[in-house]
């Protein structure tokens, strides 16, 4: 394919856009307007901007195209620029022969396609061309034929939208009465089809008052007919929120999320999450500074005004809760669709400093990868359900010993989850 070194910026010969500025608007529109005009990709070390290089000859469409045929990059636009998209792609081949096909040497999932990654995309052609093994087992997948596991949580955000429609509990109660637009949805529009992208949010231990929250609670990505879970915390932490004592509070319920930006406006540390897709979504604050969502907080009402900023973003390996009131995921380790817990400890960075010195953001990367890769042609954001755990006693077969049980397994990096 190349003897190139291939990454984001990389373009093939006579791809540069004319329209520099027109280009990057697609994909910077919520970042700051200093951080719009610099004409340039966010990579993943900090502080590090790719500008257009150009390569010889198609060598970027050919890669595109093994993507998309593959099927780890099914939306591919074969345009000959190395993009976001394209290193999403990579990343999830990456991470796929690492972990699917169990070859370590493969090395660490950074989306970079050097002499080894393209050898492997060679390989695969090589064996798997004209079988059906060709495409890849995500690229396979269908949410009209959802895995067991898949099936249960859509048949569970099914369950729990029809008895809270009929009685909603005294949280929900907030959210139907709110009047001003929001991205947290009235229960009737909340979205249960499977074709949709859905994270569950599985707030645990919330009682539980502390300054240093800890990162204790899970997330469940239904997309494509697989079930990916992750973890992380879904409560803020008050050491990460500088002098303001009354951190926000998600409330319960279902919220519109989009693909966007997580420190827009810092050009060091800036990267990809998801964000309100709109007006923002409603949240409590902690009244009474006992670092916890409790009654008390919950009887003083909602904040008069939708947050735009409870981002769903990176929590570094998830030593420490980088949360101050957005939900935020673990690079540590993360279950794939066959539910094997995958170790991402050798690579995933503790945070901003170990991003210049080859680590990544783990398996938050390949959370977002999946996103950006397989959400629905034309689909531009997610459904976001955040209950409590005991909204999930809804389930015969999930109680709190089993989420205790999933948090314990992905957190040692051993067993099925």
């Amino acid at each position: 394919m190349s003897s190139i070194t291939l990454r984001l910026g990389k373009v093939d010969q006579g791809a540069i856009p004319t329209d520099k500025k027109g280009f990057f608007a697609r994909f910077h529109a919520a970042l700051a307007p200093a951080l719009q005009s610099k004409l340039s990709f966010r990579d993943e070390p900090d502080g590090v901007w790719q500008p257009f290089s150009e390569v010889p000859g198609t060598t970027i469409k050919s890669l595109q195209q093994f993507l998309k045929d593959a099927g780890f990059l099914p939306k591919a636009n074969i345009d000959g620029i190395f993009g976001y998209a394209t290193q999403a792609g990579v990343r999830l081949f990456q991470e796929y022969i690492r972990t699917v096909e169990g070859d370590a040497t493969i090395g660490t999932p950074d989306g970079v396609a050097g002499p080894n990654t393209i050898r492997f995309m060679e390989k695969w052609k090589a064996e798997k061309q004209g079988t059906p093994d060709f495409i890849c087992k995500w690229g396979q997948a269908s949410s009209q034929s959802g895995s067991p596991e898949f099936n249960k949580w859509i048949s569970l955000l099914q369950k729990a939208k029809e008895q809270y429609a009929a009685t909603p509990n005294p949280i929900l109660q907030f959210s139907e009465k709110y009047t001003r637009p929001s991205d947290t949805l009235k229960i009737k529009d909340w979205n249960t089809s499977p074709d949709a992208v859905h994270l569950i949010g599985i707030r645990r231990n919330e009682g539980a008052a502390s300054a240093k929250r800890q990162n204790d609670d899970l997330f469940v990505l239904l997309i494509k007919g697989m079930v990916f879970k992750f973890w992380g915390s879904t409560d803020p932490s008050q050491a990460m929120t500088g002098k303001r004592l009354d951190e926000p509070f998600l409330i319960e319920g279902q919220h519109v999320y989009k693909f966007g930006w997580h420190k827009v406006s810092d050009a060091q540390q800036v990267y990809r999450a998801l964000r309100p897709a709109n007006h923002g979504v409603l949240v409590f604050r902690d009244r009474n500074n006992d670092n916890s969502l409790t009654e008390f907080d919950i009887a003083k009402g909602l904040d008069p005004t939708p947050n735009k900023i409870i981002n769903i973003h990176w929590s570094g390996k998830g030593e420490l809760n980088h949360s101050a009131g957005c939900q935020v995921i673990a690079g540590q380790s993360y279950s794939n669709h066959e539910g094997k817990v995958i170790n991402c400890t050798a690579y995933a960075s503790p945070g901003y400093a170990d991003l210049k010195n080859g680590k990544t953001r783990g398996a938050y990367n390949v959370f977002t990868d999946l996103v950006l890769s397989y959400s629905p042609e034309g689909v531009q954001t997610i459904a976001y359900t955040l209950a409590r755990d005991e909204s999930f006693l809804l389930a015969d077969d999930i109680d709190e010993n089993t989420l205790a049980n999933w948090e314990g397994i992905l957190k040692g990096n051993e067993g099925v989850v």
